[in-house]
């Protein structure tokens, strides 16, 4: 009875050996090489990460593109504010600079917006500002620019246009507006503008034309006081 027990000692042991052997030589078995990269796989490589960087790029311009827009963007009226009318004015005095032409700068104030704040609240003037801007912008040629320069405060970059052609079209835009109405808890209102003009050419500075024009502007409103502050009528 013990022989077969020392037969299966012996059995084990060689095989604890050979178990042993065989993890020795998987060891010293060099591992396998891994794939190297062929001159074609790597252009490859670089081209789609060339494309994906292209396509970050485009979408960070595209980014930066609508937020320059919205920066030179009224947000109520949606036309160009104080910032991107000044761009434009410059843009368009540059132009007249090197080709020789001519426009005329219209600065616009609404005469009762205050009143009409105060009387029915300020999404009633909102609306006045609205139907203004709108206004303006069916007057004028698609060349042309509409944009607000803060407040009641509008400004019309025209292109074209003589002096007299000028003064008549400030008249027109002042009509128009004046035959506007609104209705506000029951009540009619009207608005009314002034206008301003400065003319514009190869010698004109914007900052300038803006302030002639302004003056301009406030002249035309003190000859407008005698007209009602605001008019309002029952319904």
């Amino acid at each position: 009875m013990k022989k077969p027990k020392r037969a299966s000692a012996a059995k084990a042991k060689t095989g604890r050996k050979t178990s042993a052997s065989r993890s020795k030589a998987a060891a010293k078995r060099p591992a396998r090489p891994a794939r190297r990269q062929t001159p074609a796989d790597a252009t490859e490589t670089i081209k789609a990460t060339i494309r994906g960087l292209r396509s970050k790029l485009k979408a960070a311009e595209r980014r930066v593109a609508e937020l320059e827009a919205a920066a030179d963007t009224d947000f109520l009226l949606e036309i160009p504010n104080r910032r991107g009318f000044e761009r434009e004015l410059n843009r368009a005095i540059a132009y007249m600079k090197r080709y020789r032409a001519s426009g005329a700068l219209i600065v616009l104030d609404v005469d009762r917006l205050k009143p009409i704040n105060d009387s029915f609240g300020h999404a009633a003037g909102d609306e006045v500002l609205k139907a203004i801007a709108a206004t303006l912008t069916r007057q004028v040629r698609a060349s042309d620019v509409v944009g607000r320069l803060g407040g009641d405060e509008f400004a019309l970059l025209l292109w074209n246009l003589s002096e007299t052609d000028a003064k008549a079209k400030a008249a027109i835009l002042e009509q128009s507006i004046d035959e506007l109405s609104f209705t506000f808890q029951g009540r009619h209102v009207a608005a009314g503008a002034s206008a301003g003009v400065a003319l514009l050419g190869a010698q004109s500075d914007a900052g300038r034309a803006l302030e002639e024009a302004d003056a301009a502007m406030y002249v035309r409103k003190a000859h407008r006081r005698h007209e009602p502050r605001i008019r309002l009528a029952s319904s």
